[in-house]
Order: C-alpha cells, then sequence, then structure tokens
C-alpha cells in the first residue's frame, strides 16, 4: 500500500466556502477508490496525506497536481507501508483553527493520536506548530 504526503498554497482567490467543496468531492473520490487520509488546511495551505493501492494513489495525486485551485505542490513523502495510518476514513479533514477552546497543537495532535506512522504523525503536528508561529 502507498501513502504520500503532499503539502501546497491556495490560490489567494480560493473563496472559504469552495474548501467544504474540496472536502466533499474528496471523501466521494476517496471512498470510491478505497482511499483514506487526512486533510488539513491552515487558510493558506493544504497538507494531505492519502494512502491505498498504488494506482489509486498515482491516479489521486495526478488530479491533485492540475486541480487549480492551488499551486506549488510540494510532495513530502511517498512510501510503502503495511497498514492504514489513517483507519477507514475516507479523508479526515480539518480546517486549522482554534475550535471548542482547542487550541491548533491540541487539534491536530488529537486528528494524528492514533497514527501509526510516527514519522507521518509529527510531519502533521510540526505543520500545526509551524503554523502557530508564523
Amino acid at each position: 500500500m502507498l501513502q504520500i504526503t503532499y503539502i501546497s498554497t491556495a490560490r489567494p482567490e480560493l473563496p472559504a466556502r469552495a474548501i467544504d467543496d474540496i472536502l466533499a468531492k474528496s471523501r466521494r473520490h476517496n471512498e470510491a477508490a478505497g482511499l483514506t487520509g487526512l486533510l488539513l488546511y491552515d487558510g493558506y495551505h493544504f497538507l494531505q496525506a492519502l494512502e491505498g493501492e498504488t494506482a489509486s494513489v498515482c491516479q489521486a495525486y495526478d488530479r491533485l497536481k492540475a486541480d487549480p485551485r492551488h499551486r506549488a505542490l510540494v510532495l513530502l513523502s511517498s512510501q510503502q507501508v503495511r497498514e492504514r495510518a489513517f483507519g477507514d476514513s475516507a479523508m479526515a479533514a480539518q480546517r486549522v483553527r482554534i475550535a471548542g477552546g482547542a487550541t491548533v497543537a491540541e487539534l491536530v495532535h488529537w486528528l494524528t493520536d492514533d497514527m501509526i506512522d510516527a514519522q507521518a504523525r509529527e510531519l502533521f503536528r510540526g505543520f500545526a506548530h509551524v503554523r502557530i508561529a508564523a
């Protein structure tokens, strides 16, 4: 099973309502393709992990690279994994912001708590800490 993680920058003209559309379409496509993952959005950047059968992940990644709603897409990791780090969620997602009294770091820690892959977990947690420092 292939797991990839990338980061990209949202286009400045991307309306806030488009994020909900991105998430809904991602969940539909991922469920149909047998993909799982996590998507974080901080108002400027997307950080996403996708995992599943190699062909399905590659097709999804090709679609993402062609998506005009973001730019500067950088592949951070690509690795074969034995088991899913994100369970059976077609796309766990969160806009990184303070919600329900939790800090951004606490929210991301909670979202990544069950991840088996420590490297991927720390990548997402580092994203939250960099966002806080910015």
